[in-house]
C-alpha cells in the first residue's frame, strides 16, 4: 500500500517540474521577441533569464529569514505538499503582472512578473526535490529526478513553440509572421490558472509519512551539524550555479547565433529552442529508465528505446505546429552517442557526471570551431549532455547530509541563480567585437570543466567521509 501511494504520490509531484520547464524555456523566445521589440542589446535582453533565476536566490534568501526571524520552515512545519502549494500560489500571482506588461510592453513589467514567479518555483523546488528522492529507494533517487526532469523537459518542449504560437500567430507562416507582443499574456495567464489549482491540490496532499521517514534517513548525523559543515555541498552549491549556467545561457545565446550566424529570424528559432530543451527530456527519460519496476534486461531495452520516444515527441509536436522537421533527423546521431556514454556510466551519478561534462566540452568545442549544420548540433546537443546532471550534482551534493537535508537543499535551490549571471555574461562577453556570439560559448567549456571536477572530487570526499557511493544495481551492465 505504501509503494502504490508513493507511486500515486509522484505522478502528482512531476506537474510542477511540467510548471518550471514550460516557463524556463519559454524564456528563450521571450528574449528575442523583447530584444527586437525594444531594441535591447544582446547582453540586456539577457536581463530576463537573469530576473528568473535570480528569483529563485531571492525565494531562497525569503524561505532562510522565515526561519531565522519567524522560526517557520515551510516544508519542516507544513509538509512537503502544503510547502509545494505555497509556492504554487505565490508564481500564481507573478503571472498576473503579465497583462500589463504585454498590453504596455513594459521591459520592467515583464522582469517582475518573472522575478515573483520565479520566487514562487524556489519555495517548490525546495520541498519538490528532495521529496522526489524520498519517494522510494535512496539508491534510485538520481533516476526518479531525472524521471520527473523528463516531464518538466516536456514543458520546456512544448512551451517555446506555444509561446511562439501566441506571438506570432500561426507557427509556420514564415516571412508573414506577425509580431503581436500584447499576446504574451495568455499562456502565462492559462499557466496562472493552473498554478492555482494544483496548489489546491498540494494544499490537500498527505505527505506525513513521508516526512517522518526523511528525518530518520541518517540518525548518525548530528541535527545541529551545519549543512554548510559538509565539503560535498559547498562543492556542488557552485557545480549547481555553473551547471544552471551552461544549461540557460547556451539557450539563452542560442536565438542570436542562429540569426547572426546562420540567417535565421526571430520567427524561425523556436523549433531549434524547441530541440535543445527536448534534448534534455531525451536523455532524462534515458536515466529515467532504471527507476522502472521491470526485470534488467527490459531496463536495457527501455535505455534504448525511451530516448528515441522522446525525440518522437519533439518530431510530432513540430509537426502540429506546422514545421519542416527533415532537418532534424540527423540529430539521432548525437542521441546514440548519448546513449552509449549513458550505458557507460553504469549508473553512478559521480561517473555520469564526467562523463557528460566531458562530452558537453568536446560539442561546445565543435560548435565553435567547425560552424553549419554540425556545429548548431553540436550546440544543440549540449542539452543532451546537461539532462541528467542536475540529479546528478543534486544526490551528491545532499549525500550524507542526514537531518541538514532540507537546509542543503534551500542552499542548493539558491545557486540556480548561476542560470542568470551566466546567461548575462556570455551575452556581454558576445558584445565584445573580438569574441562575437560563436566564441562567447568558451563560457560554457569553463563551466562543465569544473563539473568535471567536481565529479572526481566527490568520490574523494565520500571515502574521506566512509560514505559508499552505492551504485543503482539495476543499471550495471
Amino acid at each position: 500500500m505504501k509503494n502504490n501511494n508513493a507511486t500515486r504520490t509522484f505522478a502528482v509531484l512531476v506537474s510542477v517540474f511540467f510548471f518550471w520547464g514550460f516557463v524556463a524555456a519559454s524564456n528563450d523566445i521571450l528574449i528575442p521577441v523583447f530584444k527586437d521589440h525594444l531594441s535591447l542589446s544582446q547582453g540586456k535582453s539577457q536581463l530576463i533569464a537573469f530576473a528568473f533565476y535570480v528569483a529563485y536566490t531571492l525565494g531562497s534568501l525569503i524561505y532562510l529569514s522565515m526561519i531565522k526571524f519567524f522560526k517557520f520552515d515551510l516544508v519542516k512545519d507544513l509538509g512537503y505538499g502544503k510547502g509545494i502549494a505555497v509556492g504554487l500560489f505565490v508564481s500564481t500571482l507573478g503571472t498576473l503582472l503579465f497583462i500589463p506588461a504585454a498590453n504596455l510592453g513594459s521591459f520592467n513589467l515583464l522582469l517582475a512578473g518573472l522575478i515573483i514567479v520565479g520566487i514562487g518555483f524556489s519555495f517548490q523546488q525546495t520541498a519538490a526535490n528532495p521529496f522526489a528522492i524520498l519517494l522510494g529507494t535512496p539508491e534510485t533517487g538520481s533516476q526518479r529526478l531525472s524521471m520527473a526532469g523528463g516531464i518538466n523537459n516536456l514543458g520546456t518542449t512544448i512551451g517555446p513553440l506555444l509561446v511562439s504560437f501566441a506571438v506570432f500567430g500561426r507557427l509556420g507562416e514564415g516571412e508573414a509572421a506577425v509580431l503581436d507582443i500584447t499576446a504574451v499574456k495568455i499562456p502565462y495567464l492559462i499557466l496562472g490558472a493552473l498554478f492555482l489549482l494544483f496548489g489546491g491540490i498540494f494544499w490537500r496532499l498527505k505527505t506525513d509519512s513521508f516526512q517522518e521517514e526523511e528525518s530518520d534517513e541518517h540518525p548518525e548525523s548530528a541535527p545541529q551539524k551545519s549543512a554548510l559543515a559538509y565539503p560535498q555541498l559547498v562543492m556542488g552549491m557552485i557545480a549547481i550555479f555553473l551547471y544552471v549556467g551552461v544549461e540557460v545561457a547556451t539557450a539563452a545565446n542560442l536565438p542570436e547565433y542562429l540569426k547572426s550566424q546562420l540567417g535565421y529570424q526571430t520567427h524561425e528559432v523556436a523549433p531549434f529552442i524547441s530541440l535543445f530543451w527536448a534534448s534534455l527530456m531525451i536523455g532524462r527519460w534515458t536515466s529515467s529508465a532504471a527507476a522502472f519496476n521491470v526485470s534488467d534486461s527490459q531496463k536495457m531495452v527501455l535505455r534504448i528505446l525511451l530516448p528515441f520516444a522522446a525525440f518522437g515527441i519533439f518530431l510530432l509536436v513540430n509537426i502540429l505546429a506546422n514545421k519542416d522537421v527533415t532537418p532534424f533527423f540527423p540529430y539521432v546521431i548525437m542521441i546514440a552517442l548519448m546513449i552509449v556514454l549513458d550505458f557507460m556510466s553504469k549508473g553512478n551519478p559521480a561517473r555520469q557526471l564526467l562523463i557528460y561534462a566531458s562530452a558537453g566540452i568536446v560539442m561546445l568545442l565543435l560548435g565553435m570551431f567547425v560552424g553549419g549544420t554540425l556545429g548548431l548540433f553540436a550546440f544543440i546537443s549540449v542539452g543532451l549532455f546537461c539532462s541528467t546532471l542536475w540529479p546528478c550534482i543534486f544526490t551528491l551534493s545532499i549525500k550524507g547530509l542526514g537531518k541538514s537535508t532540507g537546509q542543503g537543499s534551500n542552499f542548493l535551490i539558491m545557486m540556480i541563480m548561476g542560470g542568470g549571471f551566466i546567461s548575462v555574461a556570455q551575452g556581454s562577453l558576445s558584445e565584445i567585437p573580438s569574441i562575437g556570439i560563436t566564441q562567447s560559448f568558451w563560457v560554457g567549456v569553463v563551466c562543465f570543466a569544473y563539473l568535471a571536477f567536481f565529479a572526481i572530487s566527490a568520490a574523494r570526499i565520500f571515502k574521506q567521509q566512509g560514505i559508499p557511493l552505492e551504485l543503482d544495481k539495476s543499471a550495471e551492465h
